[in-house]
């Protein structure tokens, strides 16, 4: 009978890490999709080997706290183990289905919490901590890029003028015995370099993923007792490694080019904003949300760029008087996909002249109320799902 648990939590748990690769992939690799420095394929491929890594060193950790802090380790049966990873696994499926790259943690930690409320063993002080800075850190994520958008975008745009080429940044060169990646024609040194930054911050941010992620997969089966955490780790790996590579395709769209128009220069800036924060976070013990932080980054960012022929003054007066807010199309240093040639300056806050990106170029609402509901939904669902399992059937 255990034997056959044991079975059925192991394909559980390769069921949400499965969706965990569709969820984050999109996360860390979106921006560099959007901008055209690599494809999905590549994408896919380096993700799964950096959240590998991650599960495998700093992974650990986390996957013993999830194992028993929220809710003691002996509640941890193998038929509570299934039923957590279950609903877990449930919720980022709808997510992923519509495209939207939901909270891992948050839908794990939701999971747990149902069972600990069934059982009465929640451990409400963690939770009021965890869920205190889930509201909190994408407000900052949010901010700190609009602030960047609306007042020091154009100014590093013109500065680092990287000129976006039509097509790939780069290409794979087959000529040899082993494939290597190559500047693609037209691409220039500027934005090759900031074609590599983009990929090396993303492969970071795939590893802090996996650091985190591989828990919410196998953190029940480890704390029960079932798996060992190297097996663990492997099963999760795996498993995030095929989702990677086939339903991270939507969430790669989604991220990459549905919330906002992303230049190279705004990829850049949206990746090591949310991955610093994501440190910050992780090195005070709060379950990460790389999802939330960097897509409220790229939600922040398209907002602060929209917004910069507005002065704050006209926003408040159209507020007081009941009108309808003063034009908030682009400068013209946005026209040609974001990217300044360096030869005009910066024109003032609300004295740019209209460009060929309009505000809806730059930040989607539609798509932005879309990503903010399947978040509060996917938590909400699996820990309204996990209680009544646990209070009512188990």
């Amino acid at each position: 009978m255990i034997d056959g648990l044991l079975l059925v939590g192991a394909a559980v748990a390769a069921f949400v890490g499965f969706n965990i690769g569709g969820s984050s992939t999109g996360v860390a690799f979106g921006p560099a999709v959007g901008s055209r420095t690599i494809s999905k394929l590549g994408a896919a491929a380096l993700f799964t080997g950096f959240a590998f890594l991650g599960g495998w060193t700093v992974g650990r950790n986390v996957i013993q706290t999830m194992g028993g802090e929220i809710v003691p380790a002996s509640y941890f049966t193998p038929g509570a183990s299934i039923g957590v990873l279950f609903f877990v696994g449930l919720a980022l499926l709808i997510s992923n289905l519509f495209g939207v790259p939901a909270s891992t943690s948050m839908t794990a930690v939701g999971s747990i919490a149902g069972l600990g409320i069934a059982s009465e063993s929640l451990n409400w002080p963690v939770m009021g901590r965890i869920v205190s800075w889930w509201l909190l850190a994408p407000i900052i994520a949010f901010w700190l890029c609009g602030v960047i958008g609306r007042y020091l975008y154009p100014h590093l745009e013109a500065w680092f003028a990287v000129d976006a080429s039509v097509g790939a940044v780069f290409t794979i060169d087959q000529s040899g015995l082993l494939p290597r990646p190559r500047a693609a024609p037209g691409t220039s040194r500027r934005e090759a370099v900031g074609g590599v930054l983009v990929i090396v911050i993303g492969c970071y941010m795939a590893f802090s993923a996996g650091a985190s992620n591989a828990a919410n997969a196998v953190a029940p089966l480890v704390g029960s007792g079932q798996l060992s955490i190297s097996i663990g780790i492997i099963l999760a790996a795996a498993a995030i490694g095929i989702g990677s590579f086939t339903i991270a395709r939507r969430t790669l769209n989604t991220v990459g080019n549905d919330l906002t128009d992303l230049p190279l220069l705004a990829a850049l800036i949206v990746e090591v904003v949310s991955a610093s924060l994501i440190t910050f976070l992780s090195s005070i013990g709060i379950p990460a949300s790389l999802a939330v932080s960097a897509t409220m980054c790229i939600v922040g960012l398209g907002w602060g760029r929209a917004s910069r022929t507005v002065r704050l003054s006209d926003m408040a007066t159209a507020a007081i008087d009941g009108e309808t807010s003063p034009n908030t199309s682009m400068n013209a240093l946005a026209s040609n996909g974001g990217q300044s040639d360096g030869s005009q300056s910066v024109a003032n806050i609300g004295e740019e002249e209209p460009g060929e990106l309009m505000a809806s170029d730059l930040f989607n609402p539609k798509a932005t109320a879309r990503v903010i509901t399947l978040w509060i939904l996917t938590p909400t669902i699996s820990a309204i799902a996990s209680y009544l399992l646990f209070r009512f059937v188990v």
